[in-house]
């Protein structure tokens, strides 16, 4: 049991590390990247990586860091970590709620402006989208972060 239950909380730990890194890199790098794009390049690429970024390999590691962690909060309660683990789990539910709620629709709406090359007020639509996005995504970073971070706390408080 100790095998299976290790390899849980560190499969939780990596899944939650790697979609931290993922919002983060999004916040110090992609999105001041594209915002020294013009309009249509910016809603554009958004739109691209909107549509690519949904593949299993993201689906696995999204679904898997709550997955993991709730079951490593299971498999840990009578252990001094169970507390560490179950901010961790806490911690990144809050990342997910803020995707599912504010991110992933913003998403939708740019999607659904359609063609860049064909939509009337490009600038209308990337100042829609562009502030809230990063600020949610900056939101989503520091709390999947926080989560990481506590994940990591946990695994050394034996």
């Amino acid at each position: 049991m100790t095998g299976t239950r290790d390899a849980v909380f560190v499969l939780g730990i990596v899944c939650v590390g790697l979609m931290a890194g993922l919002f983060a890199a999004f916040a110090y790098a992609v999105m001041p990247g594209l915002g020294q794009t013009d309009d249509r390049s910016f809603v554009l690429a958004m739109q691209r990586i909107n549509v690519v970024i949904v593949n299993p390999l993201f689906m696995l590691l999204f679904v898997g860091g709550a997955g993991c962690t709730v079951a490593a909060a299971v498999l840990y309660r009578e252990r001094r970590m169970f507390w560490w683990i179950v901010a961790g789990a806490v911690l990144y539910a809050i990342g997910l709620l803020i995707t599912m709620a504010l991110n992933i629709p913003l998403n939708d709406r740019l999607q659904a402006a359609g063609d860049p090359e064909r939509i009337a007020d490009i600038h209308a639509v990337r100042r829609a989208f562009e502030s809230s996005w990063v600020r949610w995504n900056i939101a989503r970073a520091v709390v999947h972060t926080a989560a990481f971070a506590v994940l990591v706390v946990g695994a050394v408080t034996r």
